[in-house]
């Protein structure tokens, strides 16, 4: 819990404040009224029974300031019972991860006394948003002062006011000691060592743990990579002849390090309780839209949309949009080309120090556009998707991964292959990945770091001049923290952040080979993009909620489609070296069918190594089973003392 700051209900308990509700600051006071009610009301009375107080009169400094900010908490009981409501899974006193009940309370490790250092705040503040999302309208036909603003039975109160833009924002509040020992173990003191992923879990939850578990797997996992590759970047600077044996290395690798990762994450998700932990029922996004209806599967009134024209709005708009991006993306790949063949005879005309450096214009500004073209096709694709009208977030986010991953991984290795298979040019192949990577990850860190946080500095300076320090370095009075955590950037997401990775593990997977300093390029971007996301999560955002991830997600399956494509190339690589073509000087059919059959027998291999190696550890396993073992017995038993009870009722 938050030391040391603490407000009062209207009922005169004091609670820690959790979670801060932003509404807009001309929300109708009747509207305000019933929604506090709602949050405060019994459960039995269909309210969420939270703790909720608006943020002082007096704290309000200016006439800007926004009167409609309240914090939100609860009573500790209400947490507990919350904790078993989402089915959270805490440490059992035989060390096993047991979904939380309040009745077996005592028999948990760390349970003592009332509870009150049972739950992390982050495990709060996650409980807190789970009981208001699921705050559900009841005989309300519209919001109170609001006629055109429908409510439906059963359906979350606060999405919808937040689709309508009355809750301006929900965040959870940092809690400063806290934050101080984590960015201090964190990234404050530059250190050769493992990432604090027990706290970072602990503080932002699991979700955005297991990205920076992955980042730091991916990291060390390219080190092998990097070291073979700096005496063979050095040894062989002119010799392509001889990356056959990288391209093999290549192979092996990107599949073995995605099966070990499957492990890691399966031991990390046990650990923290959410292996095994079910998915709660998924409500429809805030801004879904549709005529009203009834659900089959709950039995409730709600929007309900088409699927048909879902369909029509894919195939007929969205798949011609994406064609048509991959078509410009071509276009400007072509001109790229045309760029090059141009410096390159004025090169060859007369060679100096500055046509040298001519040399690599193109490819610098190819690689600009690639990152400008990249974000504003992210932009278009959610927009679109969003026009798409999925109901569920989980497929809003599936569909946009597919059109991001499909335009980014054409964009960004189109003209690679181009080079390496048409072209055939592995000089040109070389300078152009190493010019791609270089660029693309200068441009990232500026994009990604440093402008962000200069950003902030300067929107902190502008609205609180008063504040000298930033959170993490000095204990602000309440009233102060809300507001300077409000006016932060919110965090989207891992989103970003996995495409980055995919990417680059692209450069590593298929063409590293060629240039065999990509490893070592992408371990320093991982090194600094560690530091610097650590910076922003702790200094630059607002706090965010944590999720619970047993993986990474649909990650993993981008990463592995990944793997068997740098496969597919890596063969063909192989093939197309001097080295094998010796082999088959008379007959390049022959040559074909041998790499084909080569590259089938590889993602044979490949397949065979997915169901060899156990994506789950046999430790874990062995615990699963067991827990399920007992549940099942204790069903028995339930069951016996049920059917021993009935004849003695009936007496």
């Amino acid at each position: 819990m938050q030391k040391g700051l603490s407000v009062s209900d209207s009922d005169g308990s004091t609670f820690a404040p959790l979670v801060v509700l932003e509404l807009a600051p001309n929300t109708k006071e009747e509207a305000v009224e019933w929604l506090l009610k709602r949050i405060r009301d019994k459960q039995q009375d269909g309210g969420a029974e939270l703790l909720v107080e608006k943020l002082s009169p007096e704290d309000q400094s200016t006439e800007k300031d926004n009167p409609n900010v309240y914090m939100v908490g609860a009573s500790m009981r209400r947490l507990l019972f919350g904790a078993e409501d989402v089915g959270l899974f805490k440490e059992f006193n035989d060390g096993t991860m047991r979904s939380f009940t309040c009745a077996n309370r005592h028999n948990f490790k760390e349970f003592q006394g009332d509870g009150d250092s049972f739950l992390s705040m982050a495990e709060c503040q996650y409980i807190i948003k789970h009981e208001l999302d699921t705050l559900r309208a009841k005989g309300e036909a519209h919001v109170p002062g609001y006629p055109k603003m429908k409510l439906y039975p059963g359906k979350s109160v606060i999405r919808r006011i937040q689709s309508k833009g009355i809750l301006v924002q929900i965040f959870p509040l940092h809690e400063n000691e806290e934050l101080k020992r984590l960015s201090f173990s964190w990234y404050k003191q530059f250190k050769l060592s493992f990432q604090p992923l027990d706290d970072i879990r602990h503080y932002f939850g699991e979700g955005l743990a297991l990205y920076f578990a992955f980042l730091e797997y991916f990291t060390f996992a390219l080190i092998p990579m990097a070291i073979i590759g700096i005496p063979y970047y050095l040894f062989d600077w002119e010799d392509y002849d001889k990356y056959t044996v990288f391209a093999g290395f290549n192979l092996v690798w990107c599949t073995v390090i995605l099966e070990l990762w499957k492990r890691l994450s399966a031991s990390l998700a046990y650990r923290w309780g959410t292996l095994s932990r079910k998915k709660a029922f998924e409500e429809p996004r805030p801004g879904f839209h549709g005529i009203l209806g009834f659900n089959p599967v709950t039995g409730r009134e709600e929007p309900l949309y088409p699927n048909f024209k879902r369909q029509l709005r894919i195939y007929l708009v969205s798949v011609p949009f994406v064609l048509l991006c991959l078509y410009l993306s071509l276009y400007v790949m072509m001109i790229y080309f045309e760029m090059e063949g141009w410096v390159l005879m004025i090169h060859d005309e007369e060679p100096t120090f500055w046509t040298g450096v001519l040399l690599f214009i193109p490819s610098v500004i190819y690689a600009v556009v690639i990152e400008i073209m990249n974000l504003i096709y992210r932009y278009a694709a959610e927009y679109l998707t969003n026009w798409e009208n999925h109901r569920l977030e989980s497929t809003f986010q599936n569909h946009l991964v597919l059109k991001v991953l499909v335009f980014n991984f054409f964009n960004c290795f189109a003209s690679l292959f181009y080079i390496a298979f048409v072209m055939q040019d592995m000089g040109l192949l070389r300078q152009s990945l190493a010019t791609l990577l270089i660029t693309s990850q200068i441009l990232n860190q500026i994009m990604e770091a440093f402008l962000p946080y200069w950003l902030q500095r300067r929107r902190n300076k502008k609205a609180h001049r008063r504040v000298i320090k930033t959170l993490a370095d000095k204990e602000l009075p309440l009233s102060d923290q809300v507001k300077l955590e409000a006016d932060m950037s919110t965090y989207l997401g891992t989103f970003d952040d996995y495409l980055e990775l995919f990417l680059l593990f692209g450069y590593v997977s298929l063409f590293s080979c060629v240039y065999p300093l990509a490893a070592v390029l992408v371990v320093l971007n991982n090194v600094t993009e560690m530091y610097s996301d650590a910076l922003k999560m702790c200094k630059v955002f607002k706090r965010p909620f944590s999720e619970p991830a047993a993986d990474v997600g649909v990650w993993q399956l981008a990463f592995e489609a990944m793997s068997v494509i740098a496969v597919v190339t890596n063969c063909a690589l192989i093939g197309m070296s001097p080295q094998v073509k010796s082999y088959f000087p008379e007959s390049d059919t022959q040559l074909i069918m041998w790499v084909v059959a080569g590259e089938h027998l590889l993602l044979a291999v490949k397949f065979i190594l997915t169901f060899v190696i156990p994506d789950i550890p046999k430790n874990i396993q062995i615990k699963l089973s067991r827990l399920e073992f007992e549940s099942l017995e204790a069903l028995k038993k339930r069951k016996m003392l049920e059917g021993s009870g009935t004849p003695k009722t009936d007496k």
